[in-house]
């Protein structure tokens, strides 16, 4: 079979026209307001559509403008990105309009080149906030984007390998509709989430498989290219609810880093031959100063994270004695347990502090 090639004006016409009448009415598709986008796309990476949605409606809530963001404490921030993952966009993000809000006159640059200074602002967020809320043509490419590429011209390079990445974006500036660059962006990202999916590609309804080299040569199972992902480890750890005339004990982490910011019930990984409660134990006592003494087994938690894993088991502790003096947390607190609520936690401990609210209700 003789395979044309892309006619780049009658592909873009048939996307877009696609796109207009069938993509998805989304929350932050019914503003211009650069804000609003920007928004969107710093939870839309690495997050489903699905998730993101009441995210997105409790975020505006909370914080319409991008002033009103500057102004608020990170802490309370992070309660409004509760759950969400992947804690450091809200950190980032909260750093940038504070930037914009002190230096530029709380005005979102619609200069590229100024806007990717700001934090958490890479390629991608770049490119998706320039191109939809300013009409800057700057092709956006994620993952949805390099699957619909790699299909559309049979590319053999691995979309999960950095080096990659130029290679995709070559082909997707070559593409990129410019005079209404937004749109055309909206529409690739949309075939890659709606038609041209992982798995079961609808390729008899894609409105572009005229185009594509991979349905034409019935090659579609076979691209996108993956580098097969390395098995992640599995940590074992060990947390404790440590409980003193009515209350409990909860640390902070530091600012940075993985779950930057957000509180936890104190413990840490078991060393070789430890067993979990022995490690509740000092772990605890490394990080606060405190000894504790482990009285029930409350669950085991598993959790995924992007490279790892942990199984979390979590005792219910009594304080013996000593004062708080942290080694590695910036804060602790001794709270009730209506106060939990009050508090941005790691979804880990999310899996558990349920049953926390529900066995100690009439104790603590």
């Amino acid at each position: 079979m003789i395979i044309p090639d892309l006619d780049i004006c009658r592909f873009q016409e048939k996307l877009v026209t696609w796109y207009q009448a069938h993509h998805r009415q989304l929350p932050w598709r019914e503003s211009n307001d650069p804000y609003r986008i920007w928004i969107s796309e710093v939870m839309l990476q690495q997050t489903q559509v699905k998730t993101v949605i009441s995210y997105f409606y409790k975020f505006i809530h909370h914080f319409p403008t991008l002033d009103e963001l500057a102004q608020a404490d990170l802490e309370r921030v992070l309660k409004m990105w509760e759950g969400l993952g992947y804690y450091a966009r809200a950190r980032n993000f909260h750093k940038a309009a504070k930037r914009i809000s002190k230096d530029l006159n709380g005005i979102i640059p619609d200069d590229f080149s100024q806007f990717k200074t700001l934090p958490g602002v890479g390629d991608y967020i770049g490119a998706a906030v320039q191109s939809i809320a300013f009409g800057h043509p700057f092709a956006v490419v994620d993952g949805n984007v390099k699957r619909v590429l790699a299909r559309l011209y049979c590319l053999r390079h691995p979309v999960n390998k950095s080096s990659s990445h130029q290679y995709f974006k070559g082909h997707a500036d070559l593409l990129l509709e410019k005079k209404d660059p937004g749109t055309f962006n909206q529409a690739m990202m949309e075939l890659g989430a709606l038609i041209c999916t992982p798995r079961n590609p609808q390729c008899t309804v894609c409105p572009v498989s005229q185009f594509c080299k991979a349905f034409l040569s019935d090659r579609m199972d076979e691209y996108p290219r993956r580098v097969k992902a390395k098995k992640v480890p599995t940590y074992h750890i060990a947390a404790g609810i440590v409980r003193k005339k009515g209350q409990m004990l909860i640390t902070r982490r530091k600012l940075d880093g993985l779950l930057g910011g957000l509180w936890e019930f104190p413990g840490g990984k078991l060393k070789t031959g430890e067993d979990a409660a022995s490690a509740c134990i000092r772990e605890i006592q490394e990080e606060t100063g405190i000894c504790v003494q482990t009285d029930a087994h409350l669950t085991t938690v598993h959790h995924a994270y992007t490279h790892f894993k942990i199984q979390m088991d979590i005792y219910y502790c009594t304080y013996v004695s000593g004062s708080v003096h942290l080694n590695g947390p910036i804060d602790f607190r001794w709270i009730r347990l209506k106060e939990l609520d009050t508090f941005a936690f790691p979804k880990a401990n999310l899996k558990f502090i349920p049953m926390i609210e529900e066995n100690l209700s009439h104790s603590v």
